[in-house]
């Protein structure tokens, strides 16, 4: 089956040598996305807007693969504060409260910069009109 990868321009990509996210068939999976545009961490200090920027950037790969938000059928929150779980929740709410993927949200000791508060992965399935019934 033929990959399709989609970058953002993380300046981790070429170093660690990953993808952004990649199609396989019917399968997308996106990577760790943490709040980082020309990096640079966004919304210092505000998890709700590091989650919102993170979410947002993923439903912007998804998209360049053919996928939407309602697609998702798994995400992942490592976080590095649990006690901030409501602001974290309440913007992965705003872009799944229909979709309800299957989530875990786990805190961690630290993230790749010390400013970035959370870091989402995604899984997604194209299902066929047929399928979809």
């Amino acid at each position: 089956m033929n990959r399709t990868r989609v970058f953002t321009g993380s300046p981790w990509e070429p170093v660690v040598g990953y993808c952004r996210a990649i199609r396989v068939g019917n399968r997308i999976e996106v990577a760790g996305t943490t709040a980082m545009r020309d990096g640079e961490v966004v919304g210092v200090g505000n998890p709700y807007e590091q989650a919102r920027f993170v979410l947002q950037t993923i439903e912007q790969a998804l998209q360049e693969l053919g996928a939407q938000m309602s697609d998702v059928i798994r995400t992942r929150m490592f976080v590095t504060d649990i006690s901030l779980w409501q602001e974290f929740g309440r913007a992965h709410g705003e872009f799944f409260r229909d979709v309800q993927p299957v989530a875990t949200m786990v805190e961690v000791k630290a993230l790749i910069d010390p400013l970035l508060l959370i870091e989402i992965e995604v899984e997604a399935l194209l299902i066929e009109e047929t399928e979809k019934g």
